[in-house]
């Protein structure tokens, strides 16, 4: 059999496409594709291009899933925390360190608080100073990093959201990020 490219596939690849034709399910109000039928191929010859098929599979099914999505703080736990009714459970302060170091620190921030129940937490930056900076040096580096580093798929398992404090809390210098509550594994 031949792609569309033009490339022979192999009965691993044959194989590994109608494993993969039978799981999709189809658009509402399309009918199901059914795979296309191939000539009955004789059997492999060996033990080992049963072996790859039966890999192909189960890395097929085995795909890790995707990074849960981000959502924003809502609008009434917003209006809140201006007014004072909400408070921040638990904060870390990162002035001063290198981005590594701020790095490790706040991975580890969220995964303690995580594991305490905490929901709110609040995260201060710094603005970064007005003062130029040498050759080579970044002014609020931090202030740029968190954000970035808040949304790796690595973290998304302990942030829900975030967004920029209120003016009370450090402005621009400072975050909000809501915690992902922590999933018991049962017995």
């Amino acid at each position: 059999m031949r792609s569309r490219r033009g490339k022979t596939l192999t009965e691993a690849d044959i194989a590994l496409w109608r494993q993969v034709a039978r799981s999709v399910k189809p658009l509402p109000g399309r009918a199901a594709i059914e795979p296309e039928p191939v000539e009955a191929a004789p059997p492999p010859a060996t033990e080992t291009a049963l072996l790859t098929v039966t890999v192909a599979v189960q890395q097929v099914k085995a795909a890790p899933p995707a990074a849960p999505p981000l959502a924003p703080i809502e609008r009434r736990l917003r209006t809140q925390l201006r007014r004072g009714q909400q408070s921040v459970e638990a904060s870390i302060d990162l002035h001063g360190l290198r981005q590594d170091e701020a790095h490790l620190a706040l991975r580890g921030f969220l995964r303690r608080e995580q594991a305490r129940g905490t929901r709110l937490a609040l995260v201060v930056t710094g603005k970064g100073g007005p003062s130029p900076a040498f050759f080579g040096e970044e002014r609020g580096v931090l202030r740029r990093m968190v954000p970035h580093w808040l949304r790796l798929p690595e973290m998304r398992a302990l942030v829900l959201g975030f967004e920029e404090a209120e003016q009370r809390h450090g402005g621009s210098g400072a975050l909000y990020v809501r915690l992902r509550r922590l999933r018991e594994h049962g017995p």
